[in-house]
């Protein structure tokens, strides 16, 4: 069990008046455990549930399919099993949570993940406590990383750099989307990712569409190539993307990325300890208003044990960066009326006195050419 992560949520419990955290969903019993229940994100009803109580004790209720797996990487801490096709998790949560004392309690749960159904059996089963909303709690707690998260995304965002780059450099004209696919797969496993949670690849007039994955397409010379990847360890992802072009840029390539790389360095002069959200997002209108051409609703995001998380630097609530953030910066232009778009995604941690680049393999001051 991660201490340090418990331990927060311990603090966070005594302020909210809680006498319990119950996570339910892949990301929060990950940030518990400091480990995904194998199959939990692919089948939402496989619960895995971490059980935090105010004075810090730890009981995870696990589905007999995954029991094993879990034992082995949590020797020594408590944990109920419920049985898959008898669909008694709530029942087997409920007797876990009475077990602690917690029958007539407050306890946060995620309100936003539960099943609506599951919500109803487990409220049913303990009707003298008081189930409260802790979904924005845990959500807040995760903003600002432990260093041991941030040790896990500084390795992620060097594998999928890396692994960006060479895949690039493994392909030509005349290869296809596949074989950039296939080179990217084989470098992110390579460097020691567990897993990866999408990849976009996205060539020639493709290049213009958000996520989409590899095809058969055949690269051609003057091609401009958005690859994408999320690589994952212990649950969490590192986001990167890099943008190149096939043997030659084409026409306005070069002025579009060179006001992107602009606005690349912005965010890195600007992320710091204390800077408005809503301020850095402003800039980066001003400084693409020039291209006149349609932009996205955020320039960054925080990412964890999510692809997205707060605090998102565009036209949302304002807030102040921290230190301990970790951030996805991308100056992206998708549609340039050029039949091609571009897009250049880093990792950042908001350090004490301004930011690291995490994603930091590559130069992208100026346009990959392959």
């Amino acid at each position: 069990m991660r201490q340090d992560v418990i331990a927060r949520e311990v603090a966070a419990m005594t302020a909210a008046g809680l006498d319990a955290i119950c996570s339910c969903s892949p990301e929060n019993f990950a940030y518990v455990t400091g480990f995904v229940s194998p199959t939990q994100p692919l089948m939402r009803w496989r619960h895995a549930m971490a059980i935090v109580t105010a004075d810090g004790a730890v009981s995870l209720v696990v589905v007999d399919m995954e029991a094993s797996t879990i034992r082995a990487k949590a020797p020594g801490t408590e944990i109920a099993v419920w049985k898959e096709f008898s669909f008694d998790a709530m029942a087997v949560l409920a007797e876990a949570l009475e077990k602690h004392g917690l029958a007539n309690a407050r306890i946060g749960l995620e309100l936003d993940y539960l099943p609506a159904a599951d919500y109803a059996d487990l409220a049913a089963r303990l009707p003298g406590a008081t189930f409260a909303p802790a979904q924005a709690l845990l959500a807040r707690l995760r903003q600002l990383k432990t260093p041991g998260e941030i040790d896990i995304l500084r390795k992620l965002s060097r594998i999928a750099d890396r692994a960006i780059t060479e895949s690039y450099h493994a392909v030509s004209a005349g290869k296809t989307e596949m074989d950039l696919a296939a080179a990217l797969t084989r470098g992110v496993y390579e460097q020691g990712a567990e897993y990866f949670k999408l990849m976009i690849v996205a060539t020639g007039e493709r290049s213009v569409f958000p996520n989409v994955g590899p095809t058969g397409r055949v690269l051609k010379t003057g091609d401009v190539c958005r690859v994408e990847i999320f690589p994952m360890i212990d649950g969490y992802h590192a986001g990167v993307c890099r943008t190149a072009a096939i043997g030659k840029a084409p026409a306005e390539a070069e002025r579009i990325w060179a006001n992107l790389t602009s606005c690349k360095h912005m965010l890195l002069d600007e992320i710091r300890p204390g800077a408005s959200t809503r301020a850095i997002y402003e800039r980066y209108l001003v400084m693409t208003e020039e291209l006149k051409l349609p932009r996205i609703s955020f320039i960054g995001h925080g990412i964890g044990l999510h692809l997205h998380e707060d605090p998102y630097l565009g036209p949302t609530a304002d807030q102040p960066l921290e230190a301990g953030m970790v951030l996805g910066i991308e100056p992206l232009i998708y549609e340039t009326g050029f039949g091609f778009g571009m897009q250049n995604k880093d990792m950042v941690l908001v350090t004490e006195t301004g930011c690291e680049l995490l994603s930091d393999f590559s130069d992208t001051d100026r346009l990959l050419v392959v």
